[in-house]
């Protein structure tokens, strides 16, 4: 299904936008220089390809004949280009310099051995005079410094343009392409077999491109499809055998995954979620269609709260998904029966892992997504504009003080997990809501994103009847008749917090939330005693210099003790102590919305906090 879906959108990527996708034969691969030789073969420049991205120089990205899996023992070289190690044999890593560079002269002695192209057989005499020695002693190479070596080259001949008057590289010559077509031809034996992708009798493909571009796969790439051991042998089938792909349904489907997987700028279709590496694509019945799927849905799922415009476009998106209005009345290019493909793919050492597969309507994404902001909206909201679910993740990771948290600190399967429940709709992965209530018990960061997932949890598995919940929807903002014990035993946990912070100050060193809110949550029957006694105190010392605000803060510390019952539970569920942070939660913040109030309308101070 993944690959059939690949091969498609490489067939359509063909018809609708030739230019940004390698023709059959041909990859795109990341080159940095080129080299140009005049009609004898000598150098007459190095020219640096590579542009600037932030502050960052980067290779350009150029379709050459296709790059393969080297053997691991042995060298074989590519085609018109290749890096120093063969190209030159000059290399700061390799330690077989020698024997790659002679793979790359005998490779293009052989291939261009009967042509009579002006442009090859430039390339050809400079091999026959070029050794790795000239290369300290050439001034084309000196100012490019160490970065020129182990880098990627391609030749060019002075003066050599295209049809469109831009320069025209040696592998762009009628002549190079003829030539390369006779090598891939020329190669081993091929099989023929009925193709597992297009169910047509084609040549097998033996072994499958390299994947490149997954965040934490090895730099080389990796692959999908892959049989390198005796062990994956089955009724002595060998390598691709196994699996049987045609040639021209490996080169389309790893041809569009590499080039869904670029990393550009430009590049709206690619998304790092945990460990996940996320790409998508639609399929419509014009460009204009599939193009304008891929961009609501790239902000549906990372949303840019630096955008003005794109945060109201989302907005107004999500309404019209609420109000069940076709998504044609947001553009005329939407369409609800949009088809989009979500692919995750994870590094799994030589190979790559799918996280997560899901396909579907524009139109039911939309839902499954507004469905979620839904589920993790709270009053008053922690955020502008809902949060991309690569910044939600990140709540589970460790807060330290003075950094940002981590994705590496983000278990990858929770990730990956969460990922899938928002795309699908079903309930979000349970093991979520114990990972959120072990970082606010060990770090105490009590945070607006952190108590939107506990709700959501909650929310979403009480709506579902996920694991026999029937506590309730958690509210969106503070509900003083919700007499869920754990709701209230945040709330009374803020009320106490609030009283010890007007009587000792805001500057003491640590709250009751910085030592007890772990102890609280679980175990309230151990710790809110000793609590209230001390609240005694603080509401002592109030009474001295604010009494109509001591009064306050007493009666609203009464008024949740009596919803609780005689005593205090001795400990709490999970799905409790997550009540117990939206309680917490919605007590500050409606505590702070009073006070903004105040001191809005300047009334007396000590009726407030």
């Amino acid at each position: 299904m993944i690959l059939a879906a690949l091969n498609d959108y490489y067939a359509r990527l063909q018809e609708t936008d030739a230019e940004s996708i390698s023709r059959p034969g041909y990859s795109a691969e990341k080159i940095s220089y080129e080299i140009v030789f005049d009609r004898c073969g000598h150098i007459l420049g190095v020219n640096d390809l590579r542009e600037l991205n932030g502050k960052n120089l980067i290779p350009k990205t150029l379709s050459v004949p296709a790059s393969f899996k080297r053997p691991g023992i042995g060298a074989k070289s590519f085609f018109l280009w290749d890096k120093t190690s063969y190209a030159l044999g000059i290399s700061s890593t390799s330690k077989r310099c020698d024997h790659e560079h002679a793979a790359f002269k005998t490779l293009h002695r052989n291939a261009l051995a009967e042509t009579d192209d002006e442009g090859l057989r430039t390339l050809l005499a400079f091999l026959d005079r070029w050794t790795p020695a000239t290369f300290e002693k050439s001034p084309h190479f000196t100012p490019h410094g160490e970065a020129f070596i182990d880098s990627n080259v391609i030749f060019r001949l002075q003066g050599d343009a295209g049809s469109n008057g831009a320069p025209r590289y040696l592998h762009q010559r009628p002549s190079a392409e003829v030539a390369w077509s006779r090598l891939q031809s020329g190669g081993e034996t091929t099989v023929i077999r009925t193709c597992l992708v297009t169910g047509e009798q084609s040549p097998v493909a033996r072994l499958h491109p390299a994947i490149k571009g997954v965040n934490g796969a090895q730099s080389a790439g990796a692959s999908i499809v892959s049989f390198n051991l005796d062990s994956f042998t089955s009724y002595g089938k060998a390598q691709g055998e196994n699996a049987p792909v045609s040639e021209r349904a490996t080169f389309a489907y790893t041809t569009a995954l590499n080039h869904l997987l670029r990393r550009s700028n430009d590049n709206a279709q690619r998304i790092a979620i945990g460990d996940a590496t996320v790409v998508f694509w639609a399929r419509a019945g014009s460009q204009s269609q599939a193009k304008a799927a891929e961009s609501l849905f790239a902000a549906f799922m990372n949303p840019r709260d630096s955008d003005a415009q794109e945060t109201e476009r989302l907005r107004v998106a999500l309404q019209s998904v609420r109000e069940g209005r076709p998504l044609e009345a947001l553009a005329s290019d939407l369409q609800d029966d949009t088809r989009l493909f979500v692919l995750g793919l994870a590094p799994n050492a030589s190979r790559l892992s799918i996280r997560f597969w899901e396909t579907g309507t524009l139109k039911q994404f939309a839902k499954r997504l507004a469905q979620h902001y839904d589920d993790l909206h709270l009053e008053p909201a922690p955020w502008r504009t809902p949060p991309a679910i690569w910044k939600l993740q990140l709540a589970t990771a460790p807060s330290r003080a003075g950094s940002e948290a981590k994705s590496d600190d983000v278990p990858p399967q929770l990730a990956g997990e969460l990922t899938r429940a928002i795309l699908t709709g079903a309930p979000y992965p349970y093991y979520l809501l114990n990972a959120i209530i072990m970082r606010l018990r060990a770090d105490g960061d009590i945070s607006g994103a952190r108590v939107a997932l506990c709700k959501a949890v909650l929310s979403r598995a009480t709506r579902l009847g996920y694991k026999g919940i029937s506590k309730g929807v958690p509210p969106v903002s503070l509900d003083t008749n919700n007499l869920e014990p754990g709701y209230l035993l945040g709330r009374l946990f803020s009320a106490l917090e609030n009283t010890q912070q007007a009587a000792l100050g805001k500057q003491i060193n640590a709250t009751i939330r910085d030592r007890y809110y772990g102890a609280a949550s679980a175990t309230p029957a151990s710790v809110f005693p000793v609590l209230l006694r001390t609240t005694q105190h603080h509401l002592g010392r109030l009474r001295k210099d604010k009494p109509g605000f001591a009064m306050q803060l007493e009666k609203d510390i009464g008024a949740i003790i009596d919803g609780l019952g005689p005593s205090f539970p001795r400990s709490l569920r999970i799905e409790a102590q997550g009540h117990f942070a939206i309680g917490y939660y919605h007590q500050t913040q409606a505590r702070f919305a009073r006070k903004d109030s105040q001191d809005e309308t300047g009334n007396n101070q000590d009726t407030t906090e």
